[in-house]
């Protein structure tokens, strides 16, 4: 599991600065997305990278390891909002407030990670990447349906407890494919 913690920490750091450089360009633009608009946003990624492992084929040049870092910084961004609407919170101004909201968010993913880890044993790892990809477009169809339901769960977890499993899919393929 150390590489497993390691290998998290160099793609969520790579994930972070994107995702403050992306700040540094646009602000906080995405702060306009509802929820359900960013649910489409991972679901466009993750389907693109499923077209992608059928096709075999890329025509619009970002690669799969880049979809899966979007998937991973737009969940992040959802836990955010989801925290802001639930709360009726503002953004911060500042960046590094900013940049200590993106990093309890991972420390939620990681928390995540680790305590499944543990029970499941790191069984993903003898999994296929296109699985994980099935996995998250299974988790997305989920929050579609409880966005649809007003956030809503009957018998499952709740809407953020699906991002961060995505999250960590995403990481989890980003691993498989080698790419930290």
């Amino acid at each position: 599991m150390k590489d497993t913690n390691q290998q998290f920490q160099q793609i969520i750091s790579q994930c972070r600065e994107v995702f403050l450089r992306k700040n540094q360009d646009y602000g906080t633009s995405w702060a306009i997305f509802r929820l359900p608009s960013i649910t489409d946003q991972i679901y466009i990624k993750a389907h693109r990278i499923r077209t992608l492992e059928e096709k075999k084929a890329n025509k619009v040049g970002e690669s799969a390891e880049e979809s899966y870092l979007a998937i991973i910084n737009y969940c992040i961004i959802a836990l955010i909002q989801f925290e802001r609407f639930k709360l009726n919170q503002e953004l911060p101004a500042d960046e590094a407030q900013l940049a200590d909201m993106y990093d309890k968010k991972v420390q939620l993913a990681f928390d995540t990670l680790q305590a499944k880890n543990h029970d499941y044993g790191e069984v993903w790892r003898s999994m296929r990447v296109s699985s994980m990809t099935d996995l998250i477009l299974v988790k997305i169809e989920r929050i579609k349906q409880m966005e649809d339901n007003a956030g809503k769960s009957a018998s499952s977890e709740d809407v953020d407890g699906n991002y961060i499993d995505i999250l960590n899919y995403a990481v989890f393929s980003l691993i498989l494919l080698n790419f930290v």
